[in-house]
């Protein structure tokens, strides 16, 4: 069976070979009305793009790239990875563009596929998250040629374009939250030390403790369940527990439920839990949990539109999608 081609739509259509190559690449420059006649009739005719000549043209590879580093089976259990991935991919079908996801064991791993995903053209751009304090990926990512967009705080994205989530406002809205219940001593169960948003919220959380006069008590974990479970016993287990604990995602925060039943702590009427992320976890505890709530499925769909814009040269900036805010639950209530 011959190939269908770009001649072949055209004559089809009755279009220019430019106008069918805007079209089918998702580029400006056709009418909605004649993209949507296009790629009709390529759909039609089974057409599919011819991926040794695009490499050779210096065409589009029509998918995008997502490295994650990270333990394969902790990002198994991480409910916001899992949403995240699934609101990408939500805008990426909508344009029949792929995600190229892969799971790297360290930072090293990480740089060389990018390195390989540059120099084998195998993705238009790299969507970056996990953003970290001085972070070795951001000047490889410059010299290379490949658009970049972050997902996280625009202050860790050196000049990259970035949508990001006000994670401090939040977390000085969840201390005073917990304050405004009475809570005096307030623990939190960090999570990976060298991710900047946790460096962002760390601040936001000890400024707001401070201002309101409570005690801070901190326990660094790595968002991981296991490390949840080891950070609420060290705090519940204290000489002078706190009355209130906050956790950095949602799985901890599950984890540390857990652990405080199995030491016989009851919640809220002991301590009191809040989540961050609200996965649907939260809510199929018991007590279910309150929660720092955002949109994360919107939160990645947002990313893909600004990632196509990057790709166009036309997303330069910091893009603000959200303020997490409380939704409260079962697992907070004035201390005892």
């Amino acid at each position: 069976m011959a190939r269908i081609t770009i001649n072949e739509i055209a004559r089809r259509c009755g279009v220019s070979k430019g106008a069918v190559s805007y079209a089918l690449n998702g580029r400006p420059g056709v009418s909605d009305e004649t993209r949507e006649r296009i790629l009709k009739v390529a759909r039609e005719l089974g057409w599919a793009p011819n991926w040794t000549a695009r490499m050779l043209s210096g065409s589009r590879t029509e998918a995008f790239g997502l490295v994650l580093t990270r333990n394969p089976r902790v990002l198994g259990s991480e409910p916001f990875f899992m949403e995240l991935i699934s609101g990408i991919e939500s805008v990426l079908s909508e344009r029949s563009y792929a995600l190229l996801l892969q799971v790297t064991a360290d930072l090293d791993a990480e740089l060389d596929t990018y390195r390989k995903w540059n120099s084998e053209r195998r993705v238009d751009g790299v969507i970056l998250v996990d953003l970290r304090v001085d972070d070795p990926r951001i000047p490889l990512l410059h010299k290379l040629d490949l658009p970049v967009l972050c997902i996280g705080d625009p202050g860790l994205a050196a000049g990259f374009p970035a949508v990001w989530t006000d994670d401090a406002t939040a977390m000085i809205n969840a201390v005073d939250y917990l304050v405004g219940l009475g809570h005096r001593k307030i623990g939190r169960v960090s999570g990976t030390a060298d991710h900047g948003q946790v460096g962002i919220r760390g601040e936001a959380f000890r400024g707001a403790c401070e201002r309101a006069g409570v005690e801070p008590m901190i326990a660094d974990s790595d968002f991981s369940a296991e490390a949840g479970r080891t950070a609420t016993r060290e705090l519940i287990t204290a000489d002078d527990p706190p009355t209130a604990v906050l956790y950095d995602n949602d799985i901890m925060a599950v984890a540390g439920l857990s652990t405080c039943l199995e030491l016989g702590v009851t919640v809220p009427d002991q301590v009191s839990l809040l989540a961050w992320d609200d996965s649907s976890l939260c809510q199929i505890t018991h007590p279910s949990l309150s929660a720092m709530s955002h949109d994360v499925m919107a939160y990645g769909a947002h990313a893909a539109r600004r990632m196509f814009e990057v790709l166009e040269g036309t997303a330069t900036g910091a893009y603000l999608d959200s303020v997490p805010t409380l939704t409260e639950r079962d697992s907070t209530r004035p201390p005892p």
